[in-house]
């Protein structure tokens, strides 16, 4: 079982910068899927981008290719997500979240069947 807790969100303008980070506290020794999801204001919940913590296998969503960066640090224990070109379509509440997994290829950008969240951090890009 893991504790999550993001960081670093705000507001910026388009073709702004920022990097969210989650800490990560508990079991960190077994080897998961952690990853990012948002949430704007009525719309269903998306992943952005996850990784496999065995391997580090990184996985992003389209709109996220070339734009944002997953990372981790164990020492830190911390996950991040690098934004970069940020565009109003970007304006959401970002999660960090993790389940419990041995192949890289259960870190699906599906919500469903992640098991541990955060409360989440407001990202807000103004035009």
């Amino acid at each position: 079982q893991v504790q999550l807790m993001e960081s670093g969100g705000g507001s910026v303008q388009a073709g702004g910068s920022l990097r969210l980070a989650c800490a990560v506290s508990g079991d960190t020794k077994s080897s998961y899927c952690m990853g990012w999801f948002r949430q704007a204001p009525g719309k269903e919940r998306e992943g952005v981008a996850t990784i496999y913590t065995g391997g580090d296998d990184t996985y992003y969503s389209d709109s996220a290719k070339g734009r944002f960066t997953i990372s981790r640090d164990n020492a830190k224990q911390t996950l991040y997500l690098q934004m970069n070109n940020l565009q109003p379509e970007d304006n959401a509440t970002f999660f960090c979240a993790a389940k419990t997994s041995y192949w890289s290829g259960n870190c699906v950008m599906a919500p469903s069947g992640y098991s541990y969240w955060g409360q989440g951090t407001r990202v807000t890009v103004s035009s």
